[in-house]
């Protein structure tokens, strides 16, 4: 996507809409709109769903291949699920976001041009706007059913509050109850389905079928079919009306790309991004920036460090990554010393870590996606997102289901309407 298309799309925009209406949906003021119509400022290149959304807010979906869908984002983090869903039609309608840096980098990227709330927690389910998909990375703070049966739960209205009260999934299961999406899909690490022996995957899985009555299909997928990265995620998807949804129906890669793919090249074949400029990567040297090789002082602490724990027969240490290796997890404290991704850049060179945006090609993210913040705060915001390609597989099977039941629920307003 480049400048030039946005701008294309901004010019349709205001054959239809004032600088006033666009400025509006978009969430920025008016001189900012009139800037980018003039040429004075480049239109931002992550605009061109929201201007796209914006010229299709009257489409009624049609058939399969037509339909959009709204969904709303909730623990949106930067937006790395909603990038998935937005590639195959959905529109987003509304967010939720506590973290400051993150929501920094969601409207940076996205704009502002809907709802936006920070902790979802207080927020009342009956004020978010009506959708068709709930998306959600919820956090699953630890919590034990200790003591509570699973009798207690069952067969009342609200049982879910018994055993999730207290929790961020208690909050996905108020709004799913509130409005009753067609579908949703949930996000966690993988120890979701061991924490506590088992007991917090399955209250999850009896609020989800038997308390919300959703069909409800979940499966570890590994980030290395779509990145080069060692990253298994537990995904939870779940259905209003019964489906044949198939997890089968996945394209994984048996090889996927290895870490060579997403370096910064030094053979003058890197891309020059205006809004990185030369912040981690020189173009007129064609080397990544001599911040990112470890100091003498942490490469020698890293090297004691796993010296020390293998002597004692531990497996603790820095992660050494090659072109052709598949990393570690990148995790959210990697801006501490980066040792579990560290590259390899010769015997007689220290290694270094990863830049913030081999970070986010690393998780899936288009060069075209900016990084406003520090490079701490990029390092925590991409060790804490999903991998985008995932989301976006997800979506694509999950979307011919969403899809089928936008259509009988038009068929059947119509329906009721001629009866009527």
């Amino acid at each position: 996507m480049s400048s030039a298309q946005s701008f294309e799309l901004l010019k349709l925009a205001r054959t239809r809409y004032t600088q006033r209406e666009i400025a509006d949906r978009l969430g920025r003021d008016t001189k900012t709109v009139r800037r980018w119509e003039k040429g004075e400022t480049p239109c931002p290149l992550l605009l061109e769903p929201a201007l796209r959304n914006l010229m299709n807010t009257n489409l009624i979906p049609t058939s399969s291949g037509d339909a959009h869908f709204r969904f709303i984002d909730l623990f949106a983090g930067i937006g790395g699920i909603r990038l998935g869903f937005e590639a195959h039609g959905g529109q987003c309608v509304f967010t939720s976001e506590w973290n400051d840096f993150s929501k920094k980098t969601y409207i940076e990227n996205f704009g502002d041009g809907h709802q936006f709330v920070g902790d979802i927690v207080p927020y009342p389910a009956e004020s978010i706007p009506d959708h068709d998909v709930l998306l959600g990375g919820f956090p699953c703070q630890p919590f034990s059913i200790a003591g509570v049966s699973k009798k207690n739960s069952l067969g009342r209205p609200h049982g879910f509050e018994c055993t999730t009260q207290g929790t961020l999934f208690f909050d996905v299961a108020r709004i799913i109850a509130a409005k009753r999406p067609k579908a949703f899909l949930l996000e966690n690490v993988k120890n979701l389905l061991s924490h506590d022996k088992g007991n917090t995957f399955a209250v999850i899985l009896q609020t989800l079928r038997d308390e919300l009555g959703y069909e409800v299909h979940h499966r570890v997928i590994d980030g290395q079919h779509f990145t080069p990265q060692h990253r298994e995620r537990i995904i939870i998807v779940g259905f209003r009306d019964k489906t044949d949804f198939s997890w089968e129906d996945l394209q994984l890669s048996s090889e996927g790309p290895r870490l060579g793919s997403i370096l910064h090249k030094t053979d003058g074949s890197e891309p020059v991004l205006p809004w990185d400029e030369n912040r981690f990567f020189d173009h007129e040297k064609q080397k990544v920036q001599a911040k990112y090789t470890l100091t003498p002082k942490l490469w020698a602490y890293l090297q004691a460090y796993a010296e020390k724990h293998k002597a004692a027969g531990n497996g603790f240490g820095f992660g050494l990554a090659y072109p052709d290796s598949v990393t570690r997890t990148l995790s959210a404290r990697y801006y501490k010393d980066g040792s579990e991704i560290l590259v390899w850049q010769g015997d007689k060179i220290r290694p270094r870590r990863l830049t913030p945006r081999e970070c986010a090609r690393l998780m899936g993210f288009p060069d075209s996606y900016r990084i406003p913040v520090s490079d701490t705060q990029a390092y925590r915001q991409f060790g804490n997102s999903v991998v985008m390609p995932v989301m976006k597989e997800v979506a694509r099977i999950m979307t011919p289901h969403i899809h089928s039941m936008i259509e009988h629920e038009q068929v059947g307003i119509s329906q009721h309407s001629l009866f009527a």
